[in-house]
């Protein structure tokens, strides 16, 4: 069976993040939604209680919902593939990052790099455990590193969410070190 509020954080993510027309929901430009309109409009596809989204924000492991203060609306903290503005500053990375990603992606980011594709941004972790978790979703993992640093003094910016989340635009392949290749530390 199903646990209700990981079903509950699966549905606010795919709305608050990818489709809020699915419901009927609008979001204002920087990703809020107001709570209420939430719950009534997704009550024919997946019912929520304000208790079920209190739940599903506070128990989260990766922290991906944010509550207004006034305690009024909710929104993603990043992962959008829909336009939104985050109020995110520029911050100077540390001198490295990670990107977890499945095996079989390697070649093509050799190749590519990373690239956002329909996301807003390339997600980036500050620790390899979190970077391995984030590639195990998708197949066998693998932890690329990122020289953030470099990347940082050839002008790309960097942005840090509300839950750790490393952001940037994109990542050329001549900034990624492979876990075959002996400069990856």
């Amino acid at each position: 069976m199903t646990d209700p509020v990981v079903a509950a954080s699966k549905f606010i993510s795919l709305v608050l993040r990818h489709r809020p027309e699915a419901i009927g929901l609008t979001l204002d430009a920087e990703g809020w939604a107001d709570i209420e309109a939430l719950i009534r409009l997704s009550q024919s596809r997946h019912p929520l209680t304000r208790a079920l989204i209190d739940r599903a924000v506070a128990t989260n492991n990766k922290q991906r919902f944010a509550i207004s203060e006034d305690g009024r609306r909710i929104r993603a903290r990043q992962g959008h593939s829909i336009a939104v503005e985050l109020g995110l500053a520029p911050v100077a990375p540390p001198e490295r990052l990670y990107h977890g990603t499945a095996a079989r992606s390697v070649e093509a980011i050799r190749r590519e790099g990373l690239s956002k594709r329909r996301r807003q941004h390339v997600h980036l972790s500050a620790d390899v455990d979190t970077a391995t978790r984030v590639g195990a979703r998708h197949g066998k993992p693998v932890v690329l590193t990122v020289r953030a640093d470099a990347m940082a003094a050839a002008g790309f910016a960097f942005f840090r969410s509300e839950n750790g989340v490393w952001l940037t635009d994109a990542v050329p392949p001549q900034f990624i070190a492979f876990p075959d290749e002996s400069s990856a530390a």
